[in-house]
């Protein structure tokens, strides 16, 4: 059984391979004292949330890879495919052009094509609300109902960052799905010290965690989920790449266990009055 990372649990918008990751001393900055923790996690946060909004004037090409696991963690089926994928409303569309490395055929095209305007018309119309089965929980919404400790200074793909481990906080005023994620989860942020972005997030759910009651979805516990984002043009800092290591039960159907890897790459604007169908017009940056 396949497991869409972005529904109905699009962790962090989301979620494409772990980019190496260099974690070391920066001795040009090892004796600066560390940014006021609070003012820099504010700063985060508001810039990422203005991401979560300028993302949808952005297409872009997605890479994925799942493995299916057996049940000493050995895989046993791996599939492949690659997206263009682009947001209309909030709601994140994916247009599959390629599947286990083939391209789709004349009448696979077709009838993708005809499931994306479903989609897109769908989307326009609503509200910009998720359903309970398709909630996303993006950085921000994290940033905002976590207690954190250890802030210290680290080097983070050439950039200086500061890092920080988190738990989740129960008492965070938030409703919903982020009020219960609160209870489940632990992790580490990375801010780049420069732009104040969140450059790397990376959570784990210490306990299981029901979707719908645990009626649509269980997330096991010790599944774990790693984001990176990195700057776009030198003007915007979106999701790079994405890994996922999860164990889940769908529908009270039988488990799985799944890694997922995606990739995130040639980012282009379109117009912000087009919807990404044939004809949409791409910005050249």
């Amino acid at each position: 059984m396949g497991f869409r990372l972005t529904r109905p649990v699009a962790l962090l918008s989301l979620v494409i391979w772990a980019a190496p990751v260099l974690l070391a001393e920066n001795p040009g900055a090892s004796n600066k004292p560390i940014p006021d923790v609070p003012t820099l996690l504010q700063q985060a946060r508001a810039h990422q949330k203005e991401v979560d909004k300028i993302r949808e004037n952005y297409t872009y090409r997605q890479y994925q890879q799942q493995d299916e696991l057996d049940g000493n963690g050995r895989v046993k089926k791996t599939e492949t495919e690659e997206d263009e994928v682009f947001f209309v409303n909030g709601k994140e569309i994916s247009r599959k052009v390629k599947k286990n490395g083939k391209e789709l055929s004349a009448d696979d095209q077709k009838k993708e094509q005809d499931r994306v305007n479903k989609e897109v018309e769908k989307a326009a119309k609503s509200s910009g609300k998720h359903s309970e089965g398709e909630e996303e929980v993006t950085i921000s919404r994290v940033l905002a109902v976590v207690k954190i400790s250890n802030p210290r200074r680290e080097m983070l793909n050439g950039r200086s960052t500061i890092s920080f481990d988190f738990v989740g906080d129960p008492k965070a005023k938030a409703k919903g799905r982020e009020a219960d994620i609160a209870k489940k989860i632990s992790g580490t942020i990375w801010v780049d010290e420069s732009d104040r972005e969140v450059a790397r997030v990376q959570i784990r759910f210490e306990d299981n965690y029901h979707i719908g009651g645990g009626l649509i979805a269980n997330i096991q516990k010790g599944s774990s989920f790693l984001l990176e984002q990195a700057p776009i043009n030198h003007e915007i800092w979106l999701p790079s790449s994405t890994e996922v290591h999860i164990g889940a039960r769908m529908l009270l159907l039988k488990g799985f266990h799944q890694n997922i890897h995606l990739k995130m790459s040639e980012y282009q604007k379109f117009h912000a009055d087009a919807v990404m169908q044939p004809g949409a017009k791409v910005i050249s940056q």
